[in-house]
């Protein structure tokens, strides 16, 4: 994921021939989806549309590029390490129900320790682990996801809440400790300007100054925790809640048909008897080897690490460890039992990983299109510099909702905020802020972004419910998010 940032860098320098049609493809697929569930479809008539353009209306070698597009993502290392990352976690996932860890974890918190005995305390579980855990925000979702699942079932929450507070603490609190391969992507583009001549400084100094300043992130993660103490939600969220609580369902009805026949690949009775640590050992050795990784790829330096090849070597770890304790140690499952979990763990996240591939194809072809450009080339002329940091916090947003990728939106974004306020003696560091937190919303109201369908994956919760819930209270957090920048690019 974080090498998005290089093909958006590198399309920054194309002409706008297109113009308003690069926006096409993006608004296509998400209107699609939105209208008709059918991501997969959806994403596959958005790629078509921007192919289309790019071969100038040749209907049939615009099949052809479609299909090479999908392809070709394959040849990115990272893409093809994040999609074997997608379908061994639902390997670990069904592992870790046939163990009885999951179950196990279940009596631990609600009958041994009774730390949880609440709706309350469940979802504060949730958010807690995403708090907690930065290390890399599809792990963050992974293991607030499968931890607290089964624990927000007991108490009858939503599955759209749970994907809400899965997904809006893994982005925000990875963006604001960035000890992980955010930090090494913003500081890589920051890098960039510095030795182009745009800027004159650290990266360190410039990321850690823009800390302050994301206020998204800042305000996404008190949000959550609010509608948590408080109970209270409005809109759609408001509605599922309330079926949740009233009718025990956990999905809509008309989400039953997306989810319910994965779920029952997945969600099975254990074989043995519950015990917490079938479920420790496997996430603690994922959470312990994702630091290491990075700083490995970072040749000692975690900053400089490579997200995408740790979250990889850290679930195959996990695999790896989980098959040790359940086939050598405990004995509860012969090596072919455990392997056929595997397959039906994988066999079960093959949706979600065909919306990624989709998702990454349509992303790569939109930098193709310089949607990005177009878009940051509206508002690069005549504009006040007081007003600097909340244009390019809407401007960073949209890019990211109709391209799906945060990182996509860095690369491209904080060198054009840059660019355009280093001669203006803007405030550096809310723009890099300004930039982050508009990615991060955009990413948290798009069908299209990944993180977004992980966490709708993790929690078993339908996607396009999870994104019409999460919208609302994103805006939210953007209206007072706006506020914030509008006061900093006034007083700072």
């Amino acid at each position: 994921m974080e090498q998005f940032f290089c093909n958006f860098t590198e399309n920054y320098s194309r002409t706008m021939e297109h113009g308003i049609l690069t926006l096409a493809p993006a608004l296509l697929a998400i209107g699609l989806a939105i209208w008709t569930g059918q991501v997969v479809l959806s994403l596959a008539a958005g790629l078509w549309l921007a192919e289309l353009i790019l071969n100038q209306g040749n209907i049939f070698l615009s099949l052809t590029s479609m299909l090479d597009s999908v392809v070709g993502i394959f040849a990115e290392a990272w893409v093809t390490k994040t999609l074997f990352f997608c379908a061994l976690v639902g390997a670990i996932i069904t592992i870790t129900q046939a163990s009885g860890g999951i179950q196990g974890l279940l009596n631990f918190l609600t009958q041994k320790t009774k730390l949880v005995q609440s709706r309350k305390g469940a979802m504060l579980l949730a958010y807690f682990i995403g708090v907690i855990v930065f290390i890399e925000s599809s792990i963050t979702i992974l293991l607030s996801g499968t931890i607290a699942k089964p624990i927000t079932d007991k108490f009858k929450v939503s599955r759209e809440n749970l994907a809400y507070i899965c997904d809006s603490t893994s982005a925000p609190i990875c963006g604001l400790i960035p000890l992980n391969a955010w930090g090494a992507t913003i500081m890589g583009v920051i890098a960039a300007q510095i030795s182009a001549g745009v800027i004159v400084g650290n990266p360190v100094d410039f990321l850690l100054g823009s800390l302050p300043y994301q206020f998204y992130s800042w305000v996404s993660i008190l949000l959550v925790l609010f509608f948590i103490l408080t109970g209270k939600h409005f809109g759609s969220m408001k509605k599922a809640e309330d079926r949740a609580m009233q009718t025990g369902k956990l999905l809509a009805d008309d989400a039953q048909a997306v989810v319910e026949e994965n779920l029952t690949q997945v969600d099975m009775v254990a074989k043995a008897k519950p015990n917490v640590f079938n479920l420790l050992l496997p996430i603690g050795m994922m959470m312990a080897m994702m630091p290491i990784g990075l700083y490995i790829t970072g040749k000692g330096n975690m900053m400089q690490g490579s997200g995408s090849t740790s979250v990889f070597w850290a679930v195959l770890l996990a695999l790896f460890m989980s098959g040790l304790q359940n086939v050598l140690f405990q004995r509860n499952m012969r090596i072919g039992e455990f392997m056929q979990y595997v397959y039906k763990g994988v066999g079960a996240m093959i949706p979600v990983v065909s919306i990624l591939i989709f998702a990454f194809a349509i992303g790569k072809t939109m930098g193709d299109l310089g949607t990005g450009k177009y878009l940051a080339n509206l508002v690069a002329d005549s504009l006040p510099v007081a007003f600097l940091p909340l244009v390019v916090f809407w401007l960073s947003a949209i890019m990211a909702f109709s391209t799906g990728t945060s990182f996509g939106t860095f690369g491209l974004m904080i060198p054009i905020a840059l660019q355009m306020g280093a001669p203006m003696d803007a405030n550096l560091y809310a723009l890099i802020g300004a930039v982050v937190s508009g990615g991060i919303f955009g990413d948290h109201c798009s069908p299209i972004s990944d993180t977004t369908i992980m966490a709708s994956m993790v929690t078993a919760s339908d996607h396009i419910h999870h994104v019409k819930t999460q919208m609302p209270y994103a805006l939210l957090g953007a209206v007072i998010s706006s506020v914030m920048f509008v006061l900093a690019g006034f007083i700072f």
